[in-house]
């Protein structure tokens, strides 16, 4: 994406504050804390692609959340550990638009995906007898195809609006580069910026949040109204689990968008919500999907069990 040439070349993120005994634990936290976030996804990815057993709706489905999950998390640790390597806070123009761009595809690709996973239970639960017409393979490469590109549609439109404004400040109110952020150092009107990022918050927050509610109504009403206890335990048990990640998600992320348009909202509440949509949503998928669902659990002891001993051979 092409930057502004009104920008300034360089923008300064707000500081850590860490006191110099702790900058090498922070270094070894932070790389430590990726590496484990990307194994994990990695792991749950590879799972899924070699084992056919888990070519399924709901785990193609959530073969994309990893990716998903990936790409925030890249998004932000590599930056800050080298800037806490190098207690540097400086942070080019470009990667500043990138590092916003990835962010952003990130937290929308979550909410669309966790959306898409919801229906896909709700149907599983609620039509069983008509579940392989409703999510049959070409429906489900629809839902795909249309999840990516509502995401970068609407993300690019986002960036693109901002690039071309008039930006005369270099101070980041917050430790990575995002959209509100971005947006305050814009020195001209940015009404139709504003609308347009609300507009995304109800389309895309909103639009999650009525899906879920929806879908898990009814995946309730059917739960409370069958007969099989076992079914019904093991319904309130994967959705509970998927509850919980979509709710972190999305609560830290709506109060964080609500607190860059409130003046007297804390500076060190919303940075730290900031932090942790990039932090837990990536860290704790691959662990309560991976726990939760027996059959993917199965399936990566199993992987591992066969590549670890193959390796040691």
């Amino acid at each position: 994406m092409d930057t502004n040439a009104s920008s300034p070349v360089v923008l300064k993120l707000a500081t850590l504050g860490l006191p110099d005994a702790y900058v090498y634990p922070a270094f070894l936290f932070g790389l430590l804390t990726y590496l484990l976030i990307t194994f994990c996804n990695l792991l749950v990815l590879a799972t899924i692609a070699c084992n056919k057993k888990l070519h399924k709706s709901m785990f193609i489905l959530l073969f994309n959340l990893p990716i998903s999950d990936m790409l925030g998390a890249t998004a932000f640790f590599p930056q800050l550990i080298l800037s806490i390597a190098t207690q540097n806070r400086l942070i080019s123009y470009p990667a500043c638009i990138t590092q916003t761009f990835l962010v952003h595809v990130y937290g929308t690709g979550n909410l669309l995906i966790l959306s898409a996973m919801a229906y896909d239970r709700y149907i599983a639960i609620c039509f069983p007898l008509r579940y392989n017409a409703i999510m049959s393979p070409h429906n489900l490469l629809r839902i795909i195809i249309l999840i990516w590109l509502l995401c970068f549609s609407l993300i690019v439109t986002l960036n693109a609006m901002l690039a071309h404004s008039y930006v005369c400040r270099t101070n980041i109110v917050d430790l990575y580069c995002n959209y509100p952020s971005l947006l305050k150092l814009v020195c001209e009107d940015t009404s139709v910026n504003n609308y347009y990022g609300l507009f995304t918050i109800v389309l895309v927050q909103g639009g999650s949040l009525s899906i879920i509610l929806y879908t898990y109504a009814q995946i309730l009403r059917t739960c409370v109204m069958t007969n099989q206890p076992n079914a019904r335990r093991k319904a309130i048990q994967t959705c509970g689990s998927h509850l919980i990640v979509f709710l972190i998600l999305e609560l830290n992320a709506f109060i964080t968008l609500i607190c860059h348009r409130i003046e007297s909202a804390s500076p060190s509440l919303r940075r730290a919500l900031g932090v942790s949509i990039l932090i837990f949503p990536p860290f704790l998928d691959p662990i309560i999907y991976g726990l939760k669902t027996k059959e993917l659990r199965q399936s990566i002891k199993r992987f591992l069990k066969r590549n670890v001993g193959t390796s040691e051979l």
